[in-house]
Parts: C-alpha cells; structure tokens; sequence
C-alpha cells in the first residue's frame, strides 16, 4: 500500500506492522454530523477495511472534543449544561455513522475524562523549560521548538493568520510569540474547571488529542489523520508538544482529508448552509451517500451539489441487481463465455486502494463487474457473490439477496 504523506508532501510505502496504531482526531459534538465529518470518517474507514483485508488489526482510537472553546459558547447560546449538549450530538453523530455503516474505533475517549493526562503532560513541558504563564493562563513557547512548522510547511504570516481563524489569539499581548498556543486556561464561571498547579481551570484544545493519543496507543503512533483544516495548528501544535514532552518521533505517517464545500460556499454555520447526514439518510440509503462520496479522492477539496446524491442511487440499484442475481444453478446451455471471471475486478479494486485509497477508481470497477453480471442474463457464476465481499470491503451495504429455489433443469 502507498499513501500520500503530508510530512514528506509525497506518496510513499505504508507498511506498518500486524498491529497497527492510528489516531484519527473526532468531532466537537455541539451540532449534528454534516457531509464534511462523512467524507473525512468514511475515508479512514475505507482505510481500516484494506487493512484489515491485508490481514492487519488495526487499533483505531478516535477522540470526543467535549470541552474546548466551540462547544462552551455553543452550550451557553442555547442555555443548557455543555456535558448534555455533548452527550445528545455525540449520540447522534453514532446514528450516523452506523447508518453509514463506519466501522467503530477501539477507543474513544472523551476529553473531559483525561484532564489528569494533560495536566501530567503539561507538567512535564513545563519542568522541560516548554512553558511559560501570565495571569493564569499557560502557553507551548514554540521558540523553544526549532522544528514548528515542519509539517504545514507554512510561512510564520500565514500560520499567524490561520492561529486567528482556527481557534488561536496571536493577538493576546501577553503571549512572546503570536504563534504559542494554550496549554492551561482559568475557566470562565459557568465553564468546566478542574485543580491542577497551574490554577483552577481548563486545559487547551491541543494538548487533548496528544495526551489522549499518548495514553491509548503509545509514544509512537503509526498513522494520524484529520482533515486538511487540521494541519494547522492543531496537528502542528500536537507534534511540537507531544515531541517535547517524550524526546521521542510522535507519528510515523501523517494523513489528511481535503475538504467539502456546498454549491460553490465553505459549509458554515453562519451562512446556514450545512448538508447534515441524518436529514440525506432520511430520505436516501446510506448506502447510496456513500457511494456518492466514494466519486471522490480522499486527498480532493471538491464541492456537493444536491443532485450528487442522485449518483449514488443510480449506482447502488446497479449494484443491487447485479449482486442478487442468482448463483446456485446455471440454466440449461449456459456457456462459460457468458459467465463473468470476477478474480480480475476483485484485484483492480483492491490495487485501487493500494494507490493511495483511489476510492473513484475502485467504485468503477464495482460498477463494471456489476455490469458484467448484468449482462450474463440469468446467470453469473461466483461473481454476484465476489461483488457482494468487494462491497463490504469498500463499506457498501447491499440489500439481503433473496433465497433462490431452483430446481435442476
């Protein structure tokens, strides 16, 4: 298998061992699962599902974000406490993600349960010369991290401008360097607080994801992934401390998904343009939205239009009907010239996964051997039954195919 790797900004070998540890950083749960989150969880899942084909476990840990500064505003906006707003998104975004049929990761824990780790972690970067205070509030003082920056691979003004527009404060005065980030913040009085020795308050997005990645998997993690928007800071400010507190690499191979836009508009919530799973799988089969954003690479930044979903449907009935034709019994004057071999589409497809997770082109060849199939008339061999194993591969639920009851001709 070759991957794109945003580190080495390459396709490179990705061959881990039997066991292999991936983090993939989850969702902030104040709103309901949109297309965005899919296409990001869907892509990794494909990921997990040629992996375990290749005969790896794969020990995927995938965060819950339920404390930081996205969901706090949100909870006080809507007047209720921030663990029940939690508690009602997350549940729903694993509807959605069963609908969707995602296969669920090992762990997934919940950053409110591991303020100890991040408190012990940030101890450590602090006792390593990592960290400095004013007025209560903790910062990583990147000047003491050469290498920041090395994988966004960004100029100090454009990691500066997307600081403002990702969740930092370059402007706060009281930082050295507008790109330090948050370790430990005083909570403000309707907000989560927890003792530490750096003040009563509440730890920092970033340190999450690492202290939690950390005590799950090990130092050293095999795979992490995100979205693209993720790149900086968060994943930049992840290696930075997660490297300083443990002298050790963080993460062997580092990959990202790109992002989805609405007819033309970044999906926001301010322009009230967010495509929601559960109002798509209300009216369609899952089965068919993922389809629809299988069409594109997950590495793509592409835009959904609402009639892409008619795609998906068009193929998932091809799909349908070619599975559930029967292979019990070929009819009298059956030929093997009519019977499809399906041992050459099951390679392609899985060769398509191989290059760097080529979801489009192995959704074409499903569509071909499907073809095939349909074009065997009443009969089709093994194939129907090899295009319903590549269909689970890719993460496809198909119908049940009906029992058949024929009687020899």
């Amino acid at each position: 298998m070759r991957l794109y790797d945003t580190f080495q900004d390459s396709i490179v070998d990705f061959a881990p061992s039997n066991e292999v540890r991936m983090y993939v950083c989850g969702i902030t749960p104040y709103d309901a699962t949109h297309l965005g989150h899919a296409n990001t969880y869907l892509a990794y899942d494909l990921l997990i599902r040629r992996l375990q084909d290749l005969g790896h476990n794969v020990d995927m840990v995938c965060n819950i974000t339920d404390v930081d500064d996205s969901i706090l505003p949100k909870a006080r906006e809507l007047g209720v406490d921030f663990a029940e707003l939690a508690a009602t998104e997350t549940a729903r975004f694993h509807d959605d993600m069963r609908a969707l049929c995602r296969l669920p990761p090992r762990a997934e824990p919940k950053a409110t349960e591991w303020v100890a780790q991040m408190i012990e972690m940030i101890t450590k970067l602090a006792d390593a010369g990592h960290v400095y205070g004013v007025d209560g509030t903790y910062w990583f003082d990147v000047a003491t991290w050469p290498e920041f920056g090395s994988l966004s691979k960004l100029d100090q003004q454009t990691m500066v401008e997307l600081a403002a527009e990702r969740g930092g404060n370059p402007d706060d005065p009281r930082q050295r360097n507008p790109l330090d980030f948050v370790l430990w913040q005083p909570s403000l009085p309707d907000e989560p607080k927890w003792d530490s020795p750096f003040g009563v308050g509440r730890p920092g997005w970033h340190i999450e994801c690492s202290a939690m990645s950390m005590g799950l998997l090990g130092d050293e993690i095999d795979l992490h992934g995100g979205g693209t928007d993720l790149i900086f800071p968060h994943h930049e400010c992840e290696i930075a401390q997660s490297e300083a507190a443990t002298g050790n690499r963080f993460v062997k191979h580092w990959m990202h998904c790109g992002m989805v836009v609405y007819q033309g508009e970044k999906m926001s919530k301010s322009l009230g343009n967010l495509v929601f799973v559960n109002d798509l799988t209300a009216k369609f089969d899952p089965a068919a939205l993922r389809l629809a954003l299988m069409g594109h690479h997950y590495r793509e930044d592409w835009e959904w239009y609402d009639n892409h979903i008619n795609e998906g449907v068009t193929l998932l009935g091809i799909l349908n009907e070619a599975a559930s034709r029967d292979s019990t019994l070929p009819p009298r004057g059956t030929t093997e010239r009519s019977i499809p071999d399906p041992r050459p589409f099951a390679r392609k497809v899985r060769a398509a996964l191989d290059d760097d997770l080529d979801s489009p082109r192995a959704r074409n060849v499903l569509i071909e051997l499907a073809q095939a199939i349909l074009a065997a008339d009443d009969y089709a061999g093994s194939a129907p039954a090899v295009l319903r194993e590549l269909c689970e591969l890719c993460g496809i639920q198909l119908k049940q195919a009906p029992t058949q009851d024929r009687t020899t001709p």
